[in-house]
Order: C-alpha cells, then structure tokens, then sequence
C-alpha cells in the first residue's frame, strides 16, 4: 500500500516537471504564441499522460501552476498574472481529468483539455492581455475596453483551435508511442505485477 501510494507521488511529481518544462521551453521558443492571444502551448501535448495513468491528473496541475508562476514572474504581468496560475491551472485540472475518465476512449479524451482551455482561458484573456500591453482584440482594430464578449469569441476559437492542433497533432501521435512502448505504466499496475511476481516465487520456493 505504501509503494504503490509512494509511486503515485512520484510518478506525479515526474510529471509536473515534464509538464513545467516543457511549458518553459515552449515559452522561450514560440514567445507571444504559448501565452498570448493566439495560443499554440506545445508542451499541452504532455497532456496525454492523464490518458495512461491518474497520477497525470494532480502532476500536470502543479506542473501548471508552476510553470505560470515562472512565466508571471519572467513576462512582469504583477498580480494579473495570477489570474493564468488559478484559472489556466484550473483549465488543466479539468482536462487532465477528462482525460482520466475518458481513457477508454482516447480521441475523445483528448477532446477534454481542449474544451477546458478553449472556455476557460478566454475568460480572463482581455483584462490579462491588457496588462501586457494590448488596446484591440489582435488582427483587428476592436478596442479590447468594452468589447469583453468578442475578445471572448475571438479567444475561444483561436485558444480551442491551437488547443486541438497540439493535442491532435502532436498529442495523439504521442500517445501511440507512449503507448506502444509501455512508457508509462500505472502505479496500481506496478505493484500488481510486483505482487505477482512475489507470490511466483513463494510457489516456486514451496
């Protein structure tokens, strides 16, 4: 009971680092384009983990935070930043979880984090974007005062459709290869197969 709660832990600690990682170095690399307003978070692929193993669900959320604690305090957004740590995790937390419960179903699954971001994220975008630096809603001559339901139209395609390019595009091929190689194993299932094989040798030492 207490290797496999033992595995849990690390297995979700694994996980958040991945997830903070990789949410950093899509930030270094693809800058406005992994937080802006035109969302393309490359390291969301990593969400497919919460397909394989439940232990993605809590480490994917605290990757999350992490990696918008760093960013607020890398790109200077102050207090409105903590409106991507609280939201944009919660964002994560949902997804991460459909995809748990939908793992019999992995297309659909990995529909989930793109709906949580897709409606989530929006909602704050304006007010965060306007602390960035941001008058209009981007490619348009909107002012972003006063037009809070179009920002939120315009973020919720253009977040839902960078979403599902990096879950479907990169995220689902990876999932076939984590899932052809046996890369990530559930902790519940490591210690099935370690009983398993301490009772074979039980039988064979009788």
């Amino acid at each position: 009971m207490d290797k496999g709660r033992s595995s849990y832990v690390a297995q979700a600690g694994m996980i958040a680092a991945v997830y903070a990682a990789a949410t950093l170095i899509a930030l270094l690399l693809l800058q406005g384009f992994a937080w802006g307003p035109v969302q393309f978070r490359i390291s969301e692929a990593v969400c497919v983990l919460a397909v394989l193993t439940p232990a993605a669900v809590p480490g994917l959320t605290v990757g999350c935070i992490v990696a918008n604690l760093i960013a607020l305090a890398v790109n200077g957004t102050g207090a409105l930043g903590l409106l991507d740590v609280v939201f944009g995790s919660l964002a994560t937390f949902l997804g991460a979880l459909w995809c748990w419960k939908m793992r019999e179903r992995p297309k659909l699954a990995l529909l989930g984090p793109v709906i949580a971001n897709a409606v989530i994220v929006p909602a704050y975008l304006p007010l965060l974007l306007q602390g960035l630096g941001f008058y209009t809603i981007p490619f348009t001559t909107i002012a972003l005062d006063g037009a809070y339901i179009p920002m939120y139209l315009f973020g919720l395609v253009a977040t839902g459709i960078g979403e599902a390019l990096v879950m479907y595009v990169l995220g689902l091929p990876l999932l076939t290869a984590l899932k052809r190689f046996n890369v990530v194993k559930r902790p519940a299932e490591k210690t099935r197969s370690q009983a398993g094989g301490l009772d074979s040798k039980q039988a064979e030492s009788r």
